[in-house]
C-alpha cells in the first residue's frame, strides 16, 4: 500500500477588523481558498488541490489556519493564497487576506514553528510596553508558551506498560 505524503501550510488571517477573525469558520476558509485556486489555476489546479485539501486547524482568536494538501500540489495552493481577499461567514463578507507563515511536512513541525513565532511576537510586544502591568502580563505569557516533553513521555510510558 502506498502512503500519500502531505504538506501542511500554516497561515495567518490578517484583517483590519479584529472582530472579523472571531466570526470565521473552517468551512468558510476552505471555500475561499478553493475559489482562489479555481480562479488562479483553473479546473486543473482545483482538481489537483481538492484531492486531499482540508482545513485541519482554525483558531478564531489568533487567526491561525492550518491547511493540508498533497505534496505534489502544495505549490499550487501556496501560489493561490495571496488571491484570497475576503471570507464569507453567516452571509457577511469580511475583507482580509491570508499570510503564509510556514510550510511543513507534519503538523508537529508547524506547531513548533507556531510556538517560536508566537514567542517572537510576544518579545516584540514586550519591547513596546508602556507600563509595568503590561510588561508583567506579557512576561507571564512568554513563560507559559513552551512544548513540554513530559506530557508526551508519560503518554508513551502508559502505552508501553499496556502492551507488555
Amino acid at each position: 500500500m502506498v502512503r500519500f505524503k502531505n504538506r501542511y501550510v500554516l497561515c495567518e488571517v490578517v484583517s483590519e477588523d479584529p472582530r472579523c477573525r472571531q466570526c470565521i469558520e473552517d468551512r468558510a476558509v476552505g471555500l475561499a481558498v478553493r475559489d482562489a485556486i479555481g480562479k488562479v489555476h483553473g479546473d486543473y489546479g482545483l482538481a489537483c488541490c481538492s484531492i486531499s485539501f482540508t482545513v485541519k486547524y482554525l483558531n478564531a482568536y489568533t487567526g491561525t489556519v492550518l491547511l493540508r494538501c498533497r505534496k505534489d500540489s502544495y505549490r499550487l495552493l501556496c501560489s493561490a493564497l495571496p488571491f484570497v481577499r475576503q471570507l464569507e461567514s453567516r452571509n457577511l463578507r469580511y475583507p482580509c487576506f491570508l499570510n503564509t507563515l510556514h510550510v511543513g511536512g507534519t503538523i508537529r513541525t508547524c506547531q513548533k514553528f507556531l510556538i517560536q513565532y508566537n514567542r517572537r511576537q510576544l518579545l516584540m510586544l514586550l519591547q513596546n510596553c508602556t507600563n509595568e502591568e503590561e510588561r508583567q502580563c506579557i512576561q507571564k505569557s512568554l513563560l507559559s508558551c513552551s512544548l513540554t516533553e513530559e506530557q508526551s513521555q508519560s503518554g508513551d510510558e502508559e502505552d508501553d506498560d499496556g502492551t507488555e
